[in-house]
C-alpha cells in the first residue's frame, strides 16, 4: 500500500477562497479539472457522476472530466506528473510518496472520502478461514503486485503480532481476482470491502468470511480527494468549488442512492444496479466512520493521522517522516455545517 501525503493549509490559500475571480478564466469560461479516479467506474465513487450528472461541478465554474484510474497508488503519480490536476487516492500511498520526495510536496489531501480504509480479505471457509487472522496461517492468498491492501498487510502483522509470512500471496491482476477465489486457486483475496460485491455475487456470503483491517485494530484512512500543488497554490477556490459540489452529491447519494447509481449507469450503462447498490451501501460505511460525526465528512483527527504516519514510517522503514501538515490541507474543505453526515 502506498502512502498519502497531505499538504499543509496555507494562509494565502485561505484567503483566497472568498474571491472566485482568482480562479475564473477570461470571459467566464468554466475551469477544466481533469480528475482521475482510483479504479474503474462503480457504486464505490457515484457521487463524483451524481455531481457531473446534476450540473454540480457546472454551476461552480467547472469544466470536471473523470477518467478511470488503475489503481489508488498510480493516481497519485499522474496528478504528481501534471497530467491531472485532481484525483482519488490512497492516503498511506501518499505518505510514503512524499517521503521519498525533496522539497514542496507534488500532491497532498484535500478532502478524506474513505474516512477509515476499506481494506480486507475475503476467505473460503472451506479452507479454515475463520474470522481469526490467524486462521490464514499457510494458506495461499491472492492480490495485485502493488495495492494498497496487501501493502498495508503488515501493519495488520504487527497489531496482532503474527508473522508477515503467515501465508504465501499468489500475484494476480484485479480482474482475474473473483476467478482465482470461485475456481478454489487460492484460498482467499485482498479486498477492498466494497469491490468484494463482485465476488459476493458469485459465491453465497455464508460461504466467506470477511476479515477487516479495521477489526484487527488498524485504523487508517483511506483514499482521499488529491490536487496537484499548483491546483491549490494557484487556483485554491477552483478546488473548494470541486469540493462543495462533491460534498452535496456524497450528502445526496446517501439519502437517495438509487439516484446516485443512475447517475454512475448513465456513463457506464452495463453496470448492474442492485450489485451497485449494495457496494454503495458498504462504501457508505467507510466514508461515514464513526468519528465524523464529530468533525464531519472530509476532515480528518489530526492524532489518528499522526499514528497512520508513524505506523507507515516504521512498517516501511522510510528514512523521512512527512508532517501532517504537509500532508492534509483542511483550507479548501466546505464549511463544517455543509458536511455534517445525516443519519
Amino acid at each position: 500500500m502506498q502512502r498519502r501525503s497531505f499538504l499543509a493549509s496555507s494562509v494565502a490559500a485561505a484567503s483566497s477562497l472568498a474571491a472566485p475571480a482568482l480562479w475564473a478564466q477570461p470571459g467566464g469560461k468554466p475551469i477544466p479539472i481533469k480528475f482521475t479516479l482510483d479504479f474503474r467506474i462503480t457504486g464505490q465513487t457515484s457521487p463524483f457522476f451524481l455531481a457531473q450528472s446534476k450540473g454540480y461541478y457546472r454551476d461552480e465554474g467547472l469544466d470536471v472530466s473523470i477518467d478511470v484510474g488503475s489503481g489508488s497508488v498510480a493516481s497519485i503519480t499522474r496528478i504528481a506528473s501534471g497530467v491531472y490536476q485532481m484525483g482519488l487516492g490512497d492516503i498511506s500511498s501518499l505518505i510514503e510518496f512524499q517521503a521519498a520526495q525533496a522539497g514542496t510536496p507534488l500532491v497532498q489531501a484535500v478532502y478524506q472520502y474513505y474516512n477509515r480504509a476499506p481494506f480486507a480479505i475475503i476467505g473460503r471457509k472451506d479452507r479454515g478461514i475463520t474470522t481469526d487472522f490467524r486462521s490464514l496461517q499457510g494458506k495461499k492468498i491472492a492480490a495485485a503486485a502493488v495495492e494498497s491492501t496487501r501493502r498495508a498487510w503488515p501493519m495488520v502483522a504487527r497489531r496482532l503480532r503474527i508473522k508477515d509470512d503467515l501465508f504465501q500471496w499468489s500475484t494476480t491482476d484485479f480482474a482475474s481476482r473473483d476467478n482465482v477465489v470461485v475456481r478454489g486457486d487460492v484460498d482467499g483475496a485482498t479486498y477492498f470491502h466494497d469491490s468484494a460485491v463482485s465476488l459476493f455475487a458469485r459465491m453465497k456470503l455464508d460461504d466467506l468470511v470477511v476479515l477487516q483491517y479495521t477489526q484487527a485494530g488498524v485504523n487508517l484512512y483511506g483514499n482521499a480527494i488529491l490536487a496537484s500543488n499548483a491546483m491549490v497554490t494557484q487556483q485554491p477556490a477552483a478546488v473548494a468549488a470541486f469540493l462543495r459540489a462533491t460534498n452535496r452529491a456524497i450528502l445526496e447519494s446517501m439519502a437517495d442512492p438509487a439516484a446516485a447509481i443512475a447517475a454512475t449507469r448513465q456513463r457506464e450503462p452495463i453496470l448492474n444496479e442492485a450489485v451497485e447498490l449494495e457496494r454503495w451501501r458498504i462504501t457508505r460505511q467507510y466514508i461515514a466512520a464513526p468519528d465524523t460525526r464529530s468533525h464531519g465528512l472530509g476532515d480528518v483527527l489530526k492524532r489518528t493521522l499522526e499514528q497512520q504516519v508513524d505506523e507507515v514510517v516504521d512498517v516501511f522503514g522510510l528514512k523521512t517522516r512527512p508532517g501532517v501538515e504537509g500532508l492534509f490541507n483542511r483550507a479548501m474543505l466546505p464549511a463544517a455545517s455543509e458536511r455534517t453526515v445525516i443519519a
